[in-house]
Order: structure tokens, then sequence, then C-alpha cells
């Protein structure tokens, strides 16, 4: 088994039906147009049944591919967005907590610090 079936075998449920939903809807954009399979195929520069596989979901379909169908839907500009960093929830979150983690450890450093200058033991209030 090589590396990228082995991956593709792995795809979650929902982000399987996420492509096939992205594929569907490059059909809808190229029949919307007016377009038969095999011209949009051309225009792509790929044979009519790897377009057919994109439009069916396919995982494999490289993102070379789906990037020019993108294209020619004028839609590619989307693509610099998908992991931008400052979209990146779960990296934000991390961010965040581990500034606050830095946070703690200055204050709790700053007050044992106050506390060696003045001699004294930390109250307990």
């Amino acid at each position: 088994m090589t590396k990228a079936s082995n991956a593709l075998d792995r795809l979650p449920p929902a982000t399987l039906a996420a492509i096939e939903k992205l594929g569907a809807d490059l059909a809808v954009a190229r029949l919307r147009r007016g377009e038969s399979q095999r011209t949009w195929a051309k225009r792509m520069g790929v044979s009519t049944p790897t377009l057919q596989r994109l439009e069916a979901g396919d995982p494999g379909v490289s993102l070379g591919i789906l990037a020019t169908a993108l294209f020619l839907i004028n839609r590619d500009g989307q693509l610099t967005k998908l992991a931008a960093p400052e979209v990146d929830q779960g990296a934000i979150e991390l961010s965040v907590q581990e500034a606050s983690d830095l946070g703690k450890r200055r204050a709790q450093a700053s007050a044992e610090a106050r506390l060696k200058r003045s001699g004294s033991e930390p109250s307990t209030r």
C-alpha cells in the first residue's frame, strides 16, 4: 500500500463528504456555464475520466487539478485563505494558552523575587 492510499483510507467521513460536495459543486458550476465535461477537461489540461473523478469527489485527484478547476470558476483566490495563520483557530488557541501560561510563570517569578528581596515569608491572606 502506498503512503497516499493509506492517507486516503484514513480520511474522516466528514472530510470525505466535504470533498464529494466540492466535486458536485464543481460539476454544477461547469453545467451552469454550459460546458461539457470534454470541453472543460480540455480547458483544464486533463482527461475526461480525471474530470469525472474530480466531480465525483475522488480524494485521490491532485490538488493541482482541483486548483485548475477553481481557477476556471474564478475561485482559486480562496486557496490562499484556507490555512492562513490568522484563521487557524487551533493555533490561535494554543498561542493564547502559551501566553497565559507565560504570564502566570512571570507573575509567580516576580512574586518570589519580591519575597526574596524583602526576606519575608509569603503571607497567607
